[in-house]
């Protein structure tokens, strides 16, 4: 499952980049829960949480139907 995700993520990765950030898989757990880092200008930027929630996670699911559950470390 890990690198599906990691493969969902360089779909996404260009955009964030071009914004001066970036999105790190931290981990994967066997129940599905995909723990996810934001860096760069995402780390701090105010529309992060809509940012993991509304774009990557929605990538993801859609890449990867397994997940269960996305969250920022």
């Amino acid at each position: 499952m890990k690198e599906k995700i990691e493969a969902a993520l360089e779909k996404v990765r260009s955009f964030l980049l071009a914004d001066g950030g970036n999105v790190e898989l931290v981990d994967v757990s066997e129940d599905g829960v995909v723990k996810l880092k934001l860096t760069g200008a995402c780390y701090s930027c105010p529309m992060a949480t809509m940012t993991l929630h509304q774009g990557i996670e929605q990538v993801l699911r859609e890449e990867v139907p397994e997940i269960k559950e996305v969250i920022a470390v």
